[in-house]
C-alpha cells in the first residue's frame, strides 16, 4: 500500500472522531474546537495525500477510489451534523448528495466506455468552498443556534449548495455524451 493510500485511510479514520467530539460538543466548547482541529486535519490531508501521490508516482486504483470516497465521507457527516441540528436544511443535504451520487455514476458511466473523468476545477472550487464553509460552521454553530448569527447560516448553505449546483451541472453538460442518450436499433 503507498503511502498517499495510508494517508487517506487516516483521513476515513478521523471521520468517526469527528462526528463523536462534534455531537458531544454542545455545551462543551472545547469539544468543538477538538472536532474543528480534526476537521481542518483531515481535509488538509486530501491535499498532502493527492500530493504525495503525485509526487512520487503512487497514484494508484485504490486511491482513485478511496480518495473522494474520504472527501465525500468527510463532508457528509458533518452536512448529516448540521441537519440533525436544523441548522442545515434537509433540501440542501439532498442537493449535495444528488449530486456526488449523480457524478459518481457519471464517471462509472464513462469508465465502461473507457474513459475517465478528471476532477476539474469546478470540482474542486466546490471541494475547498464546501470545507472551509464547514470549517466557519463548526467555529460558530453554537451563536447561530442563540441566533446571533443565523445570517450566517444561510450563507453558509449557500457557499455549499451553489458551487454543488454549478459543478454537477458543468461535469454532466461536459460529459453528456458518454450517457448516449440515442436508443439503439
Amino acid at each position: 500500500m503507498t503511502t498517499a493510500s495510508k494517508i487517506t485511510l487516516v483521513r476515513v479514520a478521523m471521520i468517526p472522531a469527528f462526528m463523536l467530539c462534534f455531537l458531544l460538543s454542545p455545551g462543551h466548547s472545547w469539544l468543538k474546537w477538538l472536532s474543528l482541529g480534526i476537521f481542518i486535519l483531515a481535509s488538509l490531508t486530501d491535499y498532502v495525500d493527492g500530493h504525495i501521490a503525485r509526487k512520487y508516482n503512487q497514484v494508484s486504483d485504490f486511491g482513485k477510489f478511496l480518495d473522494p470516497l474520504a472527501d465525500k465521507l468527510l463532508v457528509i457527516s458533518a452536512m448529516c451534523i448540521f441537519c440533525q441540528w436544523n441548522l442545515m436544511p434537509a433540501w440542501a443535504l439532498m442537493i449535495v448528495l444528488a449530486r456526488e451520487f449523480s457524478v459518481t455514476g457519471l464517471r462509472l458511466i464513462a469508465v465502461q466506455k473507457g474513459r475517465v473523468i478528471a476532477a476539474d476545477w469546478s470540482g474542486k472550487v466546490k471541494t475547498f468552498s464546501t470545507m472551509v464553509a464547514l470549517c466557519l460552521w463548526i467555529a460558530v454553530y453554537d451563536q447561530i443556534i442563540l441566533k446571533e448569527l443565523s445570517w450566517l447560516n444561510w450563507i453558509i448553505v449557500l457557499v455549499i449548495v451553489l458551487p454543488t449546483l454549478y459543478s454537477g451541472v458543468e461535469y454532466f453538460i461536459r460529459n453528456w455524451d458518454v450517457l448516449d442518450l440515442k436508443k439503439k436499433q
